[in-house]
């Protein structure tokens, strides 16, 4: 039998991201794991973040931002973008991450990162203690070893990671 528990977010596993986001020179990267498809036509993303934040500052100047997915050994790089603010460091030269241009943003994509999703924001819905941002998928790019021969990109062999309640998962295809 079920019990209630309360009322609080609690849709787990999500999938981890590192949102790169830039404005007039400055640049940050922030771990987001309340991210997710809103819609296939046109292709959107949102993304869920505190307007405290610096990269909220940031891709609401730039109306864009790109949506870099990590695979597994990059969880050490995620705690740290999640748990340092980009006012006070500047995340891409600590942890020697190389930027990369996009295909049709001026937002840096992250070179470790075997794939990247540029967005441009559409709408931003204020909820609360969260802004959503909805971004329109622009540009997807991965590196050709994750792109199947149809063009779609192999997500079995990208050693994706999710998270879940404080903790890394490495994601397992079930066939």
């Amino acid at each position: 039998m079920k019990k209630s528990i309360g009322a609080f977010e609690r849709l787990y596993p999500n999938p981890v991201a590192l949102i790169s986001c830039s404005h007039e020179g400055s640049e940050n990267i922030i771990t987001l794991a309340w991210i997710g498809t809103v819609c296939s036509n046109p292709p959107m993303i949102s993304i869920s973040i505190r307007p405290s934040r610096y990269s909220h500052e940031l891709i609401s100047k730039s109306g864009e931002f790109v949506i870099n997915i990590p695979s597994t050994g990059m969880e050490e790089t995620c705690n740290f973008c999640g748990s340092r603010s980009g006012r006070d460091i500047d995340k891409f030269q600590a942890l020697k991450l190389s930027k990369e241009k996009g295909f049709k943003l001026a937002t840096p994509m992250i070179k470790e990162c075997p794939v990247s999703i540029e967005c441009v924001v559409k709408q931003t819905l204020s909820l609360g203690t969260h802004d959503v941002f909805i971004g329109e998928v622009v540009s997807v790019n991965a590196e050709e070893k994750y792109i199947f021969s149809d063009g779609d990109i192999d997500y079995e062999k990208l050693d994706m990671i999710t998270y879940l309640m404080g903790n890394y998962y490495k994601t397992v295809m079930i066939k």
